[in-house]
C-alpha cells in the first residue's frame, strides 16, 4: 500500500519540478525591427533629390561589386514585394502630406499613425483631401506593420510593439515645427 503512494508522490514532485521550470519566451527581434524602421522611414521621408543621388550611387557601386552588394542587402534589410510597394505608396503620398504638416493640420502620433489635429483653416475641399490622404497613409502604415511582422516571423499580437518602434522613428524623422505626440499623449511642435 505504501509503494503506490510513494510512486504517486515521486511522480507529483517530478511533475511539479518540471512544470515550474518551464518558461515561455516570445521572441521579439527588437533590433531588427528598429533597423527596418530606420531604413523604411528614412527612405520614405527623404527628398526626391536625395533619392536620385542615392539611386545613382547604388548603380555605380553595383557595377563594381554586384554580388557582395546583393548579398549584404539580402542579409541586412527586410524587404518583400509587398513591403517595397507599401514603401513606394507612402513615398508618393508624402508630398501630399507636407503642406498639412507645415500648416499644423496633422501630426505624428505616438502609435505610428498620422492624426488630424486641426481642420479649422481648411476649405471643405481641403478637409476632404486631408481626410482621404490621412486614411490612405494610415492604411498603408497599418499594412506595412503587418508585413514587417510577417517578414520577421513575429507573432501578429506583437504588432503594437512594431508600431511603437516605427512611431519613434517617424517622430525622430519629422521636421522642425511639425506636431508630434509625446509618450504621455501630449502634443508639441518639434524643436
Amino acid at each position: 500500500m505504501r509503494k503506490p503512494i510513494i510512486h504517486f508522490m515521486m511522480f507529483f514532485y517530478f511533475f511539479l519540478f518540471f512544470t515550474s521550470c518551464l518558461t515561455i519566451n516570445i521572441y521579439f527581434p527588437e533590433a531588427a525591427v528598429q533597423k527596418t524602421a530606420e531604413e523604411i522611414v528614412d527612405d520614405v521621408r527623404k527628398s526626391k533629390e536625395e533619392g536620385e543621388k542615392e539611386q545613382k550611387k547604388d548603380v555605380s557601386q553595383s557595377v563594381f561589386s554586384l554580388v557582395p552588394a546583393a548579398y549584404a542587402q539580402q542579409e541586412e534589410t527586410v524587404s518583400t514585394p509587398r513591403i517595397r510597394a507599401l514603401k513606394q505608396s507612402l513615398r508618393d503620398k508624402e508630398s501630399l502630406l507636407l503642406p498639412f504638416f507645415q500648416k499644423g493640420n496633422i501630426g505624428e502620433a505616438n502609435d505610428g499613425f498620422i492624426q488630424i489635429r486641426n481642420e479649422n483653416s481648411l476649405s471643405l475641399k481641403e478637409k476632404a483631401e486631408l481626410r482621404r490622404v490621412v486614411k490612405d497613409v494610415n492604411g498603408d502604415r497599418e499594412d506595412l506593420y503587418r508585413e514587417v511582422a510577417k517578414a520577421l516571423n513575429i507573432d501578429q499580437n506583437q504588432i503594437p510593439r512594431i508600431q511603437k518602434i516605427f512611431a519613434k522613428r517617424w517622430i525622430e524623422n519629422s521636421r522642425t515645427g511639425w506636431w508630434i505626440q509625446k509618450e504621455d499623449g501630449q502634443w508639441e511642435r518639434k524643436k
